[in-house]
């Protein structure tokens, strides 16, 4: 029934992207003008290519709370929160404190300052496979240092990745290898496929440095792996003498201590980023003490790690505040479960009204897909789902909820049970218009 779907009704759901792209430009000048003068002076428009789709994308105003206000004075529900970084929202006053008081001491202070080692033990007590920890200035960096320990501590080379994988903005997969990625040995390997990755380990002994891997890959759609997936990769990674990274940017907000808390499978290896610095520019990677003693400048022959703003007093000070007063573990078990709670109820309007959409995900985050069947990799994504997901984007932008164009929906703190009753009746109302196109 699915691949019927995609047969039969395509063109007639790509003609409803096309009416509803129209009156979004009709609705939009003010966007569309911001655009052109933006276009004038950047590629496209653009410095950051997720945000970009046609006919021209929103320009944002101001924020506050979960709401925001584009060019054109239209009010939206926030679910999207910076791509998971804006978990606190917009201006939380105790993130707006925090900020203000570290720049009463100076931004830039030319040394160690009395915030990092805060937000360092932070960190360390609430993810129990960090022993110590390392900061970068974003998730990207944080990726490319885990990887690059990997290597100075096994002597090797190469490092399994997952296809559909997104580790920054070097190190994307998501068709295979990319070429803007820096120039790793890598070798690509199926999600939720522990026989590919097997593979890989027995065509290259002793040459594998590490295994990198989401817990649930976030910019693929929000696919989930399997638990006895990444326990396999424990034991194979073990067992061939290499390291298991996990890469936490976005799921160490889907538990107290990050999913593999949750799943109790610890990685050597663990990064962080996104909301961990108060929705400030951040990363991380820390683990296994053995390992990271690399970078301990004391030691003869450290490994070098630069970055003249890993320690801003900003982020260090907004960060602290978020993780000590706003999200703790109370916080982030409550904002979990009410993810859970929407996604299964998005879900069974869908199977009550013969809809062959679903939601997938875990807690707070999640993402509109295409069709009734499981999804264990990018393999499983049906190509008639880009255009859905434009036809969904723009009903929802109408009815005043901002999300991702590739259908992601993400949950902030501010979000409650009107926020969430808003966006379900926003869903119901995109059943009721283009049910016809979607049906079993």
């Amino acid at each position: 029934m699915t691949e019927n779907l995609t047969k039969l009704d395509a063109g007639r759901i790509a003609d409803a992207v096309q009416a509803a792209a129209a009156e979004f430009a009709e609705r939009n000048p003010k966007s569309a003008r911001q655009f052109e003068l933006a276009a004038q002076v950047m590629p496209g428009g653009n410095t950051r290519s997720v945000l970009f789709y046609a006919p021209f994308p929103l320009a944002i105003a101001r924020g506050e709370g979960c709401r925001l206000w584009d060019a054109d004075g239209h009010e939206y529900l926030d679910f999207i929160a910076e791509f998971t970084a804006g978990i606190y929202g917009h201006s939380n006053p105790v993130i707006r404190r925090a900020i203000d008081g570290a720049l009463d001491g100076g931004i830039n202070l030319s040394g160690h300052n009395l915030l990092e080692s805060k937000l360092a033990k932070l960190i360390c007590d609430r993810f129990p496979s960090v022993d110590v920890v390392r900061f970068t200035n974003s998730g990207t960096e944080a990726n490319l240092m885990a990887i690059s320990a990997a290597t100075v501590h096994t002597g090797r080379s190469k490092i399994i990745l997952f296809n559909g994988g997104y580790h920054g903005g070097v190190l994307t997969f998501a068709k295979g290898n990319n070429p803007v990625n820096v120039p790793h040995d890598f070798l690509l390997a199926e999600y939720n496929s522990l026989e590919s990755v097997q593979a890989l380990f027995e065509g290259h002994p002793d040459e594998v440095a590490a295994v990198i891997a989401e817990p649930m890959q976030g910019a693929s759609g929000c696919i989930c792996a399997q638990t006895e997936f990444l326990a396999g990769l424990r034991e194979l990674t073990t067992k061939y003498g290499a390291l298991l990274i996990f890469d936490e940017v976005m799921t160490s907000r889907l538990a107290p201590g990050g999913l593999q808390e949750k799943l109790g499978i610890h990685a050597d290896l663990t990064t962080l980023g996104k909301y961990i610095g108060g929705g400030m520019s951040f990363g991380a990677f820390g683990g296994r003490e053995s390992i990271m003693e690399q970078f301990d400048p004391r030691n003869p022959g450290a490994t070098p790690h630069a970055g003249t703003f890993n320690n801003n007093v900003l982020t260090m000070s907004a960060g602290a505040a978020g993780l000590s007063e706003l999200y703790t573990p109370d916080v982030a078990a409550a904002l979990n479960k009410l993810g859970d709670a929407l996604r299964e109820r998005l879900n069974a309007m869908c199977q009550a009204r013969g809809a062959a959409l679903q939601f997938i995900g875990q807690g707070s985050l999640m993402n509109l897909q295409v069709g009734t069947h499981e999804i264990c990799c990018v393999d499983d994504l049906l190509p008639i789902g880009n255009v859905v997901k434009d036809l969904f984007f723009f009903h929802m932008v109408r009815n005043g909820v901002y999300l991702a164009r590739r259908g992601f929906i993400v949950l902030s703190i501010p979000i409650g049970q009107e926020e969430v009753n808003h966006f379900v009746n926003a869903f119901d109302s995109f059943l009721d218009e283009y049910l016809p196109l979607l049906s079993v």
